[in-house]
């Protein structure tokens, strides 16, 4: 009873890999699909019937379409015979006997009396295994990262260490789809009907990338902010998608070796929030005084600060308020009018010193000045 299901089972399967068959994307995809196997169409509109050949079987002469951000890995017995990159219909052609088909110009005796001998040999199934996968050419979204406590890094703009807590997402790209399903994807991902997404729970593969992104942020953050061409500038990591980006992914390759050993690079992120530590958070403030107070900027404000505390000190002291912010800030002009003020010393260098400051700082004219320097030196 074995040898003639075997005989039927070899005959029959050699009549149903005959047809040639459309070879396309599975539907239903999640927009994060990495890897899948491609599947045969059968049937289309109600019509067709090649629903009997072989899972592991492509017949010659039947079509393989590639749609845009899509690769094409080609398998036989398990090893890597092509890949294609750029979309379009392909036909398969094959040297293998398992192949052959009366449909594709390989003749009668080859194609069914061999194949059926052969596959006799194995209890009536084929023995080889061909099989065509797609990869993602695509920028994969939606590739999570985040820490639960604080992670500490040297930061160069602010010359010590600081500490956040932080979460964003990241985008993923397959750069080298042969050395991504060599060294990375597990056999299991490799059977029709599975396929392989970096933001699949279940993905152990995936959960490892992770991992090492997340041991790779602290590297990533220094990386940035010790970069004298980003400004050394912690507060920009948000707004650089491609900044941040380029330093993650230079962090993971150094710790992990993704682009080089997985064919992975990661393209772009997007910080969702950074939870500076109280220490950090204490320094960003005196940086940001620090920023106010520089420049012109500086001046403007330091201008504003005596003004304000002119207008004060004549709210609240009257004559005697104007008298003591004079002794506090030396000889100055207020509407063109000289304001005296009796100085701490009646040392004349002193007074000279004070008001060349002031004029340096724009806190009173030249003449304003010149009538000082006339005045200390009793002219």
């Amino acid at each position: 009873m074995g040898l003639v299901q075997a005989v039927k089972g070899a005959v029959g399967g050699v009549l149903a890999d005959q047809w040639k068959d459309f070879y396309t994307v599975p539907a239903g995809l999640p927009s994060t699909a990495a890897l899948f196997a491609a599947v045969p169409q059968g049937t289309n509109a109600g019509r067709g019937s090649n629903t009997s050949g072989s899972s592991n079987i492509i017949s010659n002469g039947s079509k393989i379409i590639v749609p845009e951000g899509y690769g094409l890995l080609l398998f036989q017995d398990g090893a890597i015979t092509a890949f294609v990159a750029e979309p379009g219909g392909y036909e398969w052609r094959s040297d293998d006997l398992n192949s052959q088909s009366i449909f594709a110009g390989d003749g009668l005796v080859s194609t069914f009396i061999k194949q059926s001998w052969e596959r006799f040999k194995f209890g009536g199934q084929p023995g080889s295994q061909q099989e065509a996968y797609f990869v993602s050419l695509k920028e994969l979204p939606d590739n999570r990262f985040g820490t639960q406590s604080e992670i500490y890094w040297d930061d160069g703009f602010l010359n010590t260490q600081v500490g956040a807590v932080t979460r964003g997402s990241y985008t993923l790209k397959i750069v080298d789809p042969i050395l991504f399903v060599k060294n990375f994807v597990p056999a299991s991902y490799l059977q029709p009907g599975q396929v392989f997404d970096f933001t699949d729970l279940d993905n152990a593969a995936a959960s490892q990338l992770f991992n090492e992104v997340v041991g790779s942020l602290a590297p990533a953050f220094s990386l940035y902010t010790n970069d004298p061409g980003k400004g050394n500038r912690i507060t920009k990591l948000q707004q650089d998608s491609l900044g941040f980006a380029q330093s993650l992914s230079a962090a993971v390759e150094q710790g992990y070796q993704w682009k080089s050993d997985r064919g992975l690079a990661i393209v772009k992120t997007a910080i969702v929030s950074i939870e500076y530590d109280a220490n950090t958070r204490e320094l960003l403030k005196t940086v940001q005084r620090a920023d106010a107070l520089s420049g012109s900027r500086g001046n403007s404000n330091l201008q504003a600060s005596v003004a304000q505390g002119i207008q004060s000190a004549g709210e609240n002291g009257g004559a005697a308020g104007l008298v003591g912010v004079g002794m506090a800030s030396g000889m100055f002009g207020v509407g063109g009018m000289q304001q005296p003020a009796t100085p701490a010393a009646d040392d004349p260098v002193a007074k000279l010193k004070k008001a060349k400051e002031m004029l340096d700082l724009g806190l009173i004219t030249q003449s304003d000045y010149d009538a000082l320097k006339a005045k200390a030196l009793g002219l």
